[in-house]
């Protein structure tokens, strides 16, 4: 089942701009226009433009999200090669949790540091935590 732009979109939950865009970055194919003019994509790429959407929702950039693609179209990829882009994907997203811990941590003692009082902003020591560290 062929379908324009429009429905594509729909069909995997983004814009239309989305889709162009995606088409520019090379992470769907730029279909020859038909009859009308009109440009008509498959099905499939449906299917590939919720894969990128939701792989961008996870965290992966866009060239992450091509090279995935990439990896998928080539027949003759190892196991070893997808687990270690795999591996790498793991690494980053524990350096994110490790930084995203650390920024709870400074913004609890950062909320703490004025109380729950009615003080004046003057009285409260905030800046410092920015200069000196709390």
């Amino acid at each position: 089942m062929e379908m324009t732009i429009g429905k594509l979109a729909k069909a995997a939950g983004v814009g239309v701009e989305t889709i162009r865009f995606y088409e520019r970055k090379g992470l769907i194919k730029k279909p020859q226009r038909r009859d009308g003019g009109f440009r008509h994509y498959s099905a499939d790429e449906a299917s590939r433009v919720r894969f990128v959407k939701r792989a961008q929702e996870l965290g992966f950039t866009l060239r992450e999200v091509k090279e995935l693609l990439d990896l998928q179209s080539k027949r003759k990829i190892t196991g070893a090669q997808v687990q270690g882009k795999a591996q790498e994907k793991v690494k980053e997203i524990r350096q994110k949790i490790a930084d995203l811990k650390q920024m709870e941590t400074s913004l609890i003692r950062l909320a703490d540091v004025c109380g729950e009082g009615e003080q004046a902003i003057r009285e409260c020591k905030v800046f410092d935590c920015f200069e000196k560290g709390c």
